[in-house]
């Protein structure tokens, strides 16, 4: 029996004040490699160590251990990477929505973050400390407009950075007067261990790891040849690795002999990392786009009955279909990270909500369709007046004292 795609009509319905409260998109996966392979959970820092997020979860009518696979942020970050890409592949649609550019000028030429890719989105810190025409951000009226906008009224954002509407976004530096909006899609990758006994530290698997130097399995360098060797990289060395050499070549007796190994030179003999890898009896990835957050969402003082004419509806059911194109982009790359390929077992299960313990099941989400809908959405909301996405972009220049004190290495 073939299962109706979701439709623009759907949407509108159900983002009339007490529509439905979400849309889901749950899928069962599995490793790649068979049921017989571990995969790799993300990784969290807790305290110097480096750990996986175990937790307990209802799963088939009881409450299990689970590990986090991908979590909540990181699902959103693909999401919105995923429309990223398909802007830079000039997909019909996606080219359509507006965001906003800091531009950083390198020695390699301009580099672009969109507020899609940065964390708090067009509110975050590499736009606040950015100029447009030569003048700080903050006296820029349309930029000032996005900062002011209320409860009652998100148009300037929906026209401008809508990404902050359906991603969420927090204007935190602010003094007064904070944009807090929480994200209307969330999504998750778990996995349910296979092992429901032990405790989290003996679930923790270790996975051994090593280096390979083809022409020499040890580089012992004399101190001279280590300032030696330093001086000449320094351009390209973090500061951290270039002040540790030179004490280490300063401290040490002309006759001893310095491991170069910090430098990338030599084989390191196989070590068992911390975290490895865990197995899982059932992986499950699951979505959840939000009606009723978007239902909180305001464009103006609309008070129109007729939900064909109110601007409100149409601009939540364009946010809706923006956030199900995330969802389909999403879900059609399973890529997560080095040992931890996936497959899916089955199709997608996407569900709407219609109150009162009622559902109504929907086919899986294809890119193809959820840009259609979201094109559809994007002339609806024109037609209603209340947005013209035509892939405006809100231009900013990055400060340059910011790029030039940028480094790779963590803050300590």
């Amino acid at each position: 029996m073939s299962q109706n795609t979701i439709t623009l009509a759907d949407l509108l319905d159900n983002l009339e004040l007490g529509g439905g409260s979400v849309i889901t998109s749950i899928t069962e996966l599995e490793p790649a490699a068979g049921p017989h392979a571990s995969v790799a959970p993300a990784k969290f820092v807790d305290g110097s160590k480096s750990v996986f997020a175990y937790e307990n979860r209802y799963i088939e009518d009881d409450a299990q251990k689970v590990v986090l696979i991908d979590s909540k942020q990181s699902e959103l970050n693909r999401a919105e990477a995923a429309i990223e890409q398909g802007r830079q592949y000039g997909d019909e649609a996606v080219v359509k929505i507006p965001r906003a550019v800091v531009t950083y000028k390198t020695e390699n030429g301009p580099v672009e973050y969109s507020d899609m890719e940065l964390s708090h989105r067009i509110f975050d810190g590499h736009f606040r400390a950015g100029r447009v025409d030569g003048k700080p951000i903050t006296e820029n009226d349309q930029y000032r407009a996005l900062r002011n906008c209320t409860p009652a009224d998100m148009s300037a954002l929906l026209n401008t950075a809508p990404a902050a509407l359906l991603f969420g976004a927090w204007d935190s530096t602010r003094k007064s007067n904070q944009v807090r909006l929480r994200s209307a899609l969330v999504g998750e990758i778990i996995g349910v261990l296979a092992d429901q006994e032990p405790d989290a530290e003996h679930r923790q698997a270790r996975r051994g790891g090593a280096r390979v130097d083809a022409v020499a399995a040890s580089v012992q360098l004399t101190p001279k040849d280590m300032e030696s060797l330093v001086n000449d990289q320094e351009a390209e060395l973090s500061a951290k690795n270039v002040a540790a050499r030179r004490k280490e070549a300063k401290t040490a007796k002309a006759d001893t002999r310095i491991s170069a190994s910090a430098l990338g030179l030599g084989s390191i003999p196989p070590v068992l990392e911390e975290t490895g890898a865990v197995a899982c009896r059932r992986i499950i990835r699951s979505w959840v786009l939000s009606l009723a957050t978007l239902r909180q969402l305001r464009f103006g003082q609309d008070e129109t009955k007729d939900k064909d004419k109110n601007k409100n509806i149409a601009a939540r059911a364009l946010l809706a279909a923006l956030g199900l194109n995330a969802i389909a982009r999403a879900e059609r790359e399973l890529y997560i990270r080095a040992n931890c390929d996936l497959i899916e077992s089955s199709a997608p299960v996407v569900t709407l909500d219609q109150r009162f313990g009622e559902k109504k099941e929907f086919a899986p989400l294809t890119v193809k369709q959820a840009d259609q809908l979201l094109l559809e959405a994007i002339e609806y909301a024109k037609e209603a007046g209340v947005a013209d996405w035509n892939g405006q972009t809100f231009n900013v220049d990055g400060n340059s004292s910011i790029i030039a004190n940028a480094t790779a290495e963590d803050a300590e």
